[in-house]
């Protein structure tokens, strides 16, 4: 059994109209959302093995918002992450070898929404995840299948949290 954890990067700003899309950084919003799924993430003990991230700096600022790590993951910067498909998203984590028991994938959307839902279809209907994949939602899917057969027959969705539902839970 693996696990797969689907996470969008937080909240970047849009206050520098001139610099590249890639370069844009978090805005402090997306720093608290990004600190929210973090905690949310060590009260579940969810500690992935291997972080596949995108290059970009929202991405980036993203996984160092998560850090430290009780176990420190093995990180790969992959360039095709950046602005991928759901099919190109579905390619790279297909490719991952078989010992990886727990894999996270930093994102962005709409590809991250698109594979999440095709992951899910064959989950109970979550009506929320259908709805949307907001910045610093995490999406936690159980396995069952090799890794290069990844597909909605083999993966069952766990849980989907958006920061919003963490901080409601808090209060």
């Amino acid at each position: 059994m693996h696990q797969l954890l689907l996470l969008r990067h937080a909240k970047s700003s849009w206050d520098d109209a001139k610099l590249a899309d890639r370069d844009r950084p978090l805005n402090k919003r997306g720093r608290r959302a990004a600190g929210t799924i973090r905690q949310a993430m060590l009260d579940l003990g969810l500690t992935p093995d291997v972080v596949l991230v995108s290059p970009s700096r929202r991405t980036q600022e993203t996984l160092a918002a998560l850090e430290p790590w009780d176990d420190t993951p093995l990180v790969e910067h992959v360039e095709t992450l950046y602005l991928a498909s759901a099919a190109q998203l579905l390619a790279v984590l297909r490719g991952v070898n078989e010992t990886v028991r727990s894999m996270m994938l930093i994102g962005h959307n709409p590809g991250m929404h698109e594979l999440a839902v095709l992951l899910a279809a064959t989950s109970a209907p979550n009506e929320r995840l259908i709805a949307g994949f907001p910045t610093a939602a995490l999406a936690e899917f159980s396995v069952a299948t090799q890794w290069q057969r990844l597909d909605a027959a083999g993966t069952r969705l766990v849980r989907f949290l958006t920061p919003r539902d963490q901080a409601e839970t808090a209060n």
